[in-house]
């Protein structure tokens, strides 16, 4: 039985994500839209961050993807160290 790929870019879907936001409300606002899928939202944001021109929302969506990647490894280790 094959596995269902799972689709992280949903270039159509609103993330939530505001520059003028705080960092907290902005990382919350964006897991919230990937109900909770850390990976899931740093390919969002990544995404965003290599679309965009503006360089003030490259920089913080940069910034705020490498968060989620981070966050998505340190909970992938925790499995990794359960076993």
């Amino acid at each position: 039985m094959k596995k269902k790929a799972v689709k992280f870019f949903e270039p159509g879907k609103s993330i939530n994500w505001h520059k003028t936001d705080s960092q907290t409300k902005r990382r919350k606002a964006a897991l919230a839209a990937r109900r909770g899928d850390a990976l899931a939202t740093y390919h969002a944001l990544d995404g965003l961050s290599k679309v965009t021109k503006d360089p003030e929302t490259k920089r913080k969506s940069r910034s705020d993807a490498e968060y989620f990647r981070r966050l998505h490894n340190r909970k992938k280790l925790k499995k990794l160290v359960k076993r």
